[in-house]
């Protein structure tokens, strides 16, 4: 797909969810080819872990649903 570099100002977005579906964007100034955007082959969507701790928690053998201890700490006091 080409595109101008106005496209580029403007239509950012839909230029970048062409590229999320695997095509190549080139992008022309003054009708010269300037520049290609393609696809980062090292992004890949990470399946998340539900019940792993991580960081400053990774120690806290005590704690086993996660998603329930961080609900219960944002319910409040009342």
């Amino acid at each position: 797909m080409k595109a101008t570099a106005k496209d580029l100002r403007f239509r950012s977005k839909e230029l970048l969810d062409t590229v999320n579906r695997g095509e190549e964007v080139i992008i022309t100034y003054r009708g010269k080819p300037c520049a290609k955007i393609v696809p980062y082959d090292g992004f890949k969507k990470k399946k998340r872990i539900k019940t792993r701790l991580f960081g400053m928690w990774n120690d806290k053998n005590d704690i086993e649903d996660v998603n329930g201890y961080v609900r219960n700490l944002r319910k409040g006091r009342f």
